[in-house]
């Protein structure tokens, strides 16, 4: 009677068995993201490892910025929660007077800071505060552009539309970036329509603007 052959197989280090190899670690995350347009085109700007941040992707960013007609030169602008500062620095890169850049975590201030002193951005404000109290804080009528892309786990979306009204210039801009769509029905309670929207996997991109009165 012939022995059945072993079922079972020798690695190559004598080990029998399927033996468990120690998972690969995971390939290293970039961390870093890149001004499209600009004085600072194609600079890298460092993206500190921290859960939820979620920065503007470049195709967005790209979108967003032709929406605004690319040149942003004397504009005066307010990223209300700055993150990574893509988006205020972007606009700084393309002309804008002044930006103002509020953050509230300690590290992320730093790199923000870190930027602006590396970037000689002069026109770049950084200040450690909450994004909606600094809308509301804003003098009448003073911003040009309120950047406005909060956590999307965080109920900010509408106090901070609601805080815009008051601060937009005549012809200005809010840019909303969110986790679902936002119609002109629910908008005109912010006194707000949307002027270009699209969508890209799970961000819905909005530039906004006041309603005209009647």
């Amino acid at each position: 009677m012939n022995a059945k052959a072993s079922s079972k197989t020798t690695s190559p280090r004598g080990v029998t068995g399927a033996a468990k190899r120690p998972p690969r670690p995971r390939a290293a995350q970039s961390h870093e993201i890149r001004i499209i347009g600009g004085l600072w085109k194609r600079t890298k700007l460092k993206v500190a490892d921290k859960p939820g941040l979620r920065p503007t992707p470049d195709r967005v960013r790209e979108t967003v910025f032709n929406w605004l007609g690319q040149d942003m030169t004397g504009l005066r602008c307010l990223d209300a929660f700055a993150g990574t500062g893509a988006l205020g620095f972007e606009a700084a890169s393309r002309g804008a007077k002044q930006v103002t850049l509020i953050e509230q975590d300690t590290a992320l201030i730093d790199q923000l800071k870190k930027t602006q002193s590396q970037l000689n951005a002069g026109m770049v404000l950084v200040q450690r505060g909450d994004g909606i109290a600094a809308i509301r804080q804003a003098a009448p009528a003073s911003l040009d552009v309120i950047f406005i892309d909060p956590p999307f786990d965080a109920p900010l979306f509408e106090p901070a539309l609601g805080a815009c009204a008051h601060a937009l210039a005549a012809g200005g801009w809010v840019y909303l970036e969110s986790p679902a769509a936002y119609t002109d029905e629910a908008l005109s309670a912010y006194g707000l329509r949307v002027y270009r929207h699209l969508k890209a996997g799970a961000v819905h991109a909005h530039l906004l603007q006041a309603l005209v009165a009647p």
